[in-house]
């Protein structure tokens, strides 16, 4: 249960991907969990449904659906503390690994015995904690538009992100704008 890791893989756009798919549609079904894990680098043997089957599945909504309220978290030293509590629940020491034709990358997992939910989120921890310390904030957000709370990353320099795109960035401020004038005509 090992990601590729080499060119163009990112942990935390997995992570942000499965989480926004699973809070999206909570019943996600298996074969779509498999073909979203294959498109971030998941070994095709893995996924079939002898090696990945409902049961696994359910593991790994489960886990999305926690990482997905991780995800959503604003504050830093509440994130912080939930990210060290998954290590101390699914992690272990680090480790560098290299398999099945993969160039050396670190593991946190407890191994191959640990399952998919504990995998995502000792992986998805490790991810958001180098972003967390990379940066000296949070990195990633839901969207704050009404209506929206899409998932995103916002790992570029500059102040912290609070939309998941300029098209919701926008429609907030114009419906701020507009409360603004309707409050003013109003008095």
């Amino acid at each position: 249960m090992a990601a590729v890791p080499g060119p163009g893989f990112s942990a935390p756009q997995r992570l942000i991907d499965l989480a926004e798919a699973v809070r999206t549609d909570p019943g996600l079904p298996r074969a779509a969990l498999a073909a979203l894990l294959a498109r971030h680098g998941e070994r095709p043997a893995d996924l079939a449904e002898e090696a990945f089957d409902e049961a696994d599945a359910a593991q790994l909504r489960a886990a999305a659906r926690r990482m997905a309220q991780l995800l959503a978290e604003p504050d830093e030293d509440r994130a912080a503390d939930a990210l060290n509590a998954l290590f101390a629940e699914c992690a272990t020491r680090p480790r560098l690994t290299r398999h099945d034709g993969h160039p050396w990358h670190l593991h946190v997992d407890r191994g191959d015995g640990a399952g998919w939910g504990d995998w995502f989120l000792a992986s998805g921890a490790l991810a958001l904690a180098q972003l967390l310390t990379a940066h000296g904030r949070i990195a990633w957000g839901a969207c704050a538009a009404e209506g929206c709370g899409r998932l995103f990353l916002a790992n570029g320099p500059g102040s912290a992100r609070r939309y998941c795109s300029a098209t919701c960035a926008t429609r907030a401020r114009v419906a701020a704008h507009r409360r603004r004038r309707r409050a003013a005509a109003a008095e």
